[in-house]
């Protein structure tokens, strides 16, 4: 082959690469953090998140959904099928998000009640979590727990979580990894965040592409 031919095959090899980088769908992420304090090194995993994927990872958006807004759970306050503001609100931002992305410490070998409150309000009719893919951070040892105990919750809400990798961080072990902010420090943490971001791109977009296949074929089943 000669070096014209080589140099044509080349460039056309980056144009379909090219192509298809700006065909791969948007993946809308919804990112929750289970600690409602201002410098949670949990939400400071959020932030990094946000930014990774700003600057490293095309095709995913991540948008941090707050909860510290959200009444604790009273059946009460749901009327004539509605719910008070701040929860319609939350519901729906988990309603449009491709998958979700949870950060939690450990509380008493659970999850907190924050993010148990925002589950449950999330699993009311109709349940937002439905078939969505997930991934589960933690900034502390403990952390593991927790994401059992998510997990297991995840179960009953049909919630997928990716299985690898796996994402736990002993940030009170030094040298430290985060600043006075909560802010994410630590290059090693960030590309192993990154990872886990990647995985779950690529299992949200296989799901998504066996939703659609799934679709498509009922639709056919139905129209003979």
């Amino acid at each position: 082959m000669s070096v014209r031919a080589r140099n044509k095959r080349s460039r056309e090899k980056e144009e379909e690469e090219t192509v298809t980088v700006a065909e791969k769908p948007l993946i809308k992420v919804a990112a929750i953090c289970g600690s409602l304090r201002k410098a949670s090194y949990n939400r400071g995993l959020i932030r990094a998140a946000v930014k990774l994927c700003k600057e490293q990872i095309k095709g995913v958006h991540v948008e941090y959904v707050e909860i510290s807004a959200l009444p604790m759970l009273n059946t009460d306050l749901e009327v004539d099928g509605t719910y008070p503001a701040e929860v319609e609100a939350f519901r729906q931002k988990v309603l449009e998000a491709d998958s979700c992305l949870f950060a939690s410490p450990d509380y008493n070998y659970s999850i907190t009640p924050p993010l148990k409150n925002a589950l449950d309000w999330g699993s009311r009719p109709p349940n937002v979590w439905a078939g969505k893919p997930a991934a589960a951070v933690s900034a502390v040892g403990g952390g593991r727990r927790a994401q059992l105990h998510l997990r297991q919750i995840g179960v009953f809400l049909d919630l997928h979580f990716i299985n690898k990798p796996e994402f736990y961080l002993n940030a009170h072990r030094p040298p430290g990894k985060f600043n006075s902010n909560g802010d994410l420090l630590d290059s090693e943490t960030k590309e192993n965040l990154k990872e886990m971001l990647l995985s779950l791109q690529a299992f949200t977009l296989r799901h998504k592409a066996s939703d659609e296949l799934f679709s498509v074929t009922h639709k056919e089943e139905v129209m003979e």
